[in-house]
């Protein structure tokens, strides 16, 4: 016998003779924990229903006198219908070679002939079962292969940086890596939230595993449940097969959740009952499936807010921010800049074929004062574009096209009054917060309404700024 258990087996025969029924019980009940027995197929249907079966022991026919097998193959193309992972074995007193094949090409797994010899009942039925888990598992890889040949594809450098402000980042994906702490990665578009998740996951004990990445903001409401949790064939109009979702794909290894912040209340309870459970459901199945996987999630997006606004459920949160990561924006990185431009450059310069293309001293001026409002991926995306665009050798400050502030240059002061000291959004949020708290004579609720804020963002927010 193999190695995996067959105690758990679910088993339903399937046969007018009572006797036959009985016998099946017999041989079956000491070796299966759960053994259904019914003399009634019309009875089929609900009883999937109510349960999941392994394996289905169908006798060819029903009515007395009747050897033709038609219900038999009747019986089977519902029980391929209703539940097609479901191995059937036809059961035929006849020993009717002609009808058992017409059942194999209907999709039966194998057929016996009664009566049974005790032990072929028992091989048979733990043979079917390791046939079907084997496919079940070559499927999952198949899917799973696929998911990592898609992100091969996808461009992907390692983290670039010698930014003091990394170093802290970098000691926390060391420290948290080899753990199963669910992380929480906050930061701007294009800060690298990505790079950190599949950094933390090459650096554990999950790192040969798949690496599973949903972004949750390009996935519709409809297909939420069907992508995260897999669906069976038929379960809707285009499930054409049975599928595994991103948490099956997903196990033994990483589960990457982008862009968490966007997924709407009812399905954050979805995902929150299978981040308890460990366990999906496919979309059509009646019974759940156990994972294991390692959870890391990221948004841009102020989840703490979001849960006093009551638009991001508090228990989620606290079930995926075990261990909190920020990215620093590039604006607090300015060492990375010439770091950054260096190697897009040479990346396209290789990929477009222009080996030759280099930055003249203004353009390369013009980078590294620029403020990045869009991060990394701002910049890749601006030495990409003056790469396929350029003409000439040398790139020029006009063949970068950036859309929105430069990091105050000396012509833009002499023509336009005094900017404030700084455009930075949490220097502006730290400053609003202590002239309201002023203002406000210390008074903290009169403080708060006027911010706009609920006290307890107010008091997180004075606790981040050492106020």
């Amino acid at each position: 016998m193999h190695s995996h258990s067959t105690a758990h087996i679910p088993v339903l025969v399937l046969d007018d003779d009572r006797d036959v029924l009985h016998t099946a019980r017999l041989i079956l009940k000491p070796h299966f924990a759960h053994v259904q027995t019914e003399s009634d197929p019309g009875r089929i249907p609900d009883l999937l229903r109510e349960a999941h079966y392994d394996v289905v022991l169908l006798d060819m026919n029903f009515t007395p006198g009747a050897t033709d097998g038609k219900e038999g193959l009747y019986w089977l193309r519902k029980l391929r219908e209703l539940a097609p992972e479901t191995q059937v074995v036809m059961n035929t007193a006849y020993g009717d070679i002609a009808i058992a094949v017409e059942a194999m090409k209907e999709g039966a797994i194998d057929f016996l002939v009664k009566p049974w010899e005790k032990e072929k009942l028992l091989t048979t039925v733990r043979n079917v079962y390791e046939l079907s888990r084997a496919r079940r598992e070559v499927a999952q890889l198949k899917s799973r292969e696929q998911m990592w040949q898609q992100d091969l594809d996808r461009p992907f450098a390692e983290i670039i940086s010698q930014s003091p402000a990394m170093e802290l980042v970098f000691e926390a994906i060391r420290k948290v890596a080899d753990t199963n702490a669910n992380v929480l990665i906050l930061g701007e578009n294009g800060t690298g939230k990505e790079l950190v998740a599949r950094a933390i996951h090459r650096q554990s004990g999950r790192a040969a595993a798949p690496f599973i990445k949903v972004d949750l903001g390009a996935i519709s409401e409809t297909l939420f449940e069907s992508e995260l949790f897999g669906h069976r064939k038929g379960a809707f109009t285009d499930a054409k097969e049975d599928r595994p979702g991103r948490f099956e794909l997903a196990h033994g290894g990483t589960l990457f959740l982008d862009e968490i912040g966007n997924v709407s209340l009812p399905l954050q309870a979805k995902l929150l009952t299978a981040l308890q459970s460990r366990q999906v459901t496919r979309v059509g199945a009646n019974h759940p499936t156990s994972v294991d996987i390692r959870l890391i999630c990221a948004t841009n997006q102020p989840l703490y807010e979001r849960v006093e606004e009551g638009a991001f459920r508090q228990d989620l949160l606290y079930r995926i921010n075990t261990v909190e990561l920020s990215l620093p924006p590039l604006r607090e990185r300015p060492e990375d800049v010439p770091l950054l431009v260096a190697h897009y450059l040479d990346l396209y310069r290789r990929k477009y074929q222009k080996a030759e293309v280099q930055l003249d001293a203004a353009a390369h001026e013009k980078l590294l004062h620029y403020a990045w409002p869009g991060n990394i991926r701002e910049l890749q995306h601006a030495v990409e574009r003056a790469v396929i665009m350029s003409e000439q050798r040398l790139l020029h400050p006009a063949d970068f096209l950036l859309t929105g502030t430069a990091a105050g240059s000396a012509t833009r002061r002499a023509r336009r009054p005094e900017p404030p000291p700084s455009y930075h959004l949490e220097t502006l949020e730290r400053e609003a917060i202590q002239k309201a708290i002023e203002k406000h004579r210390g008074n903290l609720s009169q403080a708060a309404a006027e911010l706009g804020l609920g006290r307890t963002t107010l008091y997180r927010k004075m606790e981040k700024y050492g106020l």
